[in-house]
């Protein structure tokens, strides 16, 4: 138990460290914000004149503090954690002139910096800002969900953004929040993101062989029965990577053209022997 937690400590002190890079070596120089709880402490810092790592654990704090019977002990702890180290690293970065005064530069090499920090964090049981608790609150008494309650409130952020720093850095803003998310996803999920294969067809036992053989995955037989035929199937079941997909269709159009298939995004995948089992000529 303590080797996870170290590891994980490990692991959200290396996000919340590049965070901080990517606002005080990209972002914040060039008048460009993140979302969430981080933009208004970029704007304030701005208009006040107040030390961001300040700003940061100000207004994240009370968040925390509400919100910790909703999200739990272990959240909470890795939580203050990252957000000490981030705010931290903010305070150390900030005497450092920016890497670059190109907008778009600043925008797209920061946007992929907080990015890889956050999901860093968030992989590792912890968030770098409270938007996400207080959304997590608010879906209790209104009937919207979290994503829903912070894409709400980054639009008025960004809005604000604005008026503080001019429309032109609130739209490299916006296309800064957008890179960060898709990074934060790929940082979560890994390139390798899994997919999960369903195929029902009259060949189900020469695709079990085929994906067995050429992709090396393992292969799970279920029996059905058509709805409207009441014919009995043969339905494959597979795990396999988001590279795989194309191969995996491919081989099911080759063997039978009029194969059923359906891959839907699998979030995580545990236990049993999902290793590739690597075939000898």
């Amino acid at each position: 138990m303590l080797v996870k937690v170290f590891a994980k400590l490990i692991a959200i002190t290396l996000g919340a460290v590049l965070f901080a890079a990517g606002l005080e070596l990209f972002l914040v120089p060039n008048q460009i914000i993140d979302g969430g709880v981080v933009g208004i402490s970029i704007m304030i810092s701005h208009i006040f004149n107040i030390q961001l790592g300040i700003l940061l654990i100000v207004f994240n704090i009370p968040f925390l503090l509400i919100g910790y019977k909703q999200i739990g002990k272990w959240f909470s702890f890795f939580t203050l954690y990252a957000i000490i180290i981030g705010s931290l690293f903010t305070h150390l970065l900030h005497p450092i002139h920016a890497i670059t005064s190109d907008p778009m530069l600043a925008t797209v090499f920061g946007g992929i910096l907080v990015g890889i920090g956050v999901g860093l964090v968030i992989r590792n049981g912890g968030s770098l800002d409270g938007t996400e608790i207080t959304a997590i609150m608010l879906t209790k008494r209104i009937p919207f969900s979290v994503g829903e309650v912070v894409m709400f409130f980054n639009i008025f952020i960004m809005g604000s953004a604005g008026f503080v720093f001019g429309w032109n850095q609130a739209m490299y803003s916006l296309i800064a929040y957008f890179i960060a998310f898709k990074t934060i996803d790929i940082t979560i999920e890994g390139l390798d993101q899994m997919r999960q294969a369903t195929i029902i067809s009259d060949f189900s036992d020469e695709i079990g062989d085929a994906i067995s053989k050429e992709l090396g995955r393992g292969v799970t037989f279920f029996s059905g029965e058509g709805g409207f035929s009441g014919d009995h199937k043969k339905i494959i079941y597979c795990i396999i990577t988001r590279l795989e997909e194309s191969s995996l269709t491919n081989l099911v159009e080759r063997i039978d053209p009029h194969a059923f298939v359906s891959v839907t995004h699998v979030e995580e995948v545990k236990g049993g022997q999902f290793k590739k089992k690597h075939s000898h000529a």
